[in-house]
């Protein structure tokens, strides 16, 4: 059976948004250029693919260089005395930055799983602030922002939700550990 061929690493979500949060609207698209040549690019090659002025292309990559994720190589014309830069984008970077973030993000649902399965919690509703039983009993059992009774919450539904979005996320991990 032949295998998918393998995912680029802007083509997950979680990249997209990454690379959308370091380096705005068009991130995406200088690493998609940027990945897509054997070699390095200048950005004057980017320029012709976007509808964006240099200096645009040039704060895009040098936000990216600033996480490691575009490196860029001098050269200096010796006639004219003007450098000229290429550019090379680091998928194995990319995620380097998005494991560790997926890590640090399933270490805290773990923890906050370990609470919420072993703490009861109260609230006047669905969407109101959920208490602790230690400040829900402060409070005598009554919402101090409706004044409403303030009854347990089922935390097993809860948990099992934080299970399964740890479970997506561990996935994630797995597919990103395929890019170092």
């Amino acid at each position: 059976m032949p295998r998918a061929p393998k995912k680029q690493i802007y083509e997950f979500e979680l990249a997209k948004d990454f690379l959308k949060q370091i380096g705005g609207d068009y991130a995406i698209e200088v690493v998609k250029i940027c990945s897509a040549k054997r070699n390095p690019v200048t950005d004057e090659e980017i320029g012709k693919k976007l509808p964006l002025k240099i200096t645009e292309i040039r704060t895009i990559l040098n936000r990216l260089h600033y996480r490691g994720i575009a490196c860029y190589y001098k050269t200096k014309n010796p006639k004219t005395g003007w450098c000229s830069y290429t550019w090379e984008v680091k998928n194995s970077r990319i995620a380097e930055l998005l494991l560790e973030k997926q890590t640090e993000g399933i270490s805290k649902l773990e923890k906050g799983m370990e609470f919420e399965g072993t703490h009861a919690f109260f609230s006047a509703g669905k969407g109101m602030t959920e208490y602790p039983f230690e400040i829900a009993a402060e409070y005598d059992f009554k919402c101090p922002e409706t004044g409403k009774p303030l009854e347990a919450v089922n935390m097993q539904k809860k948990v099992k939700e934080l299970k399964k979005k740890i479970e997506v996320m561990k996935t994630e991990v797995e597919q990103l550990q395929e890019f170092i």
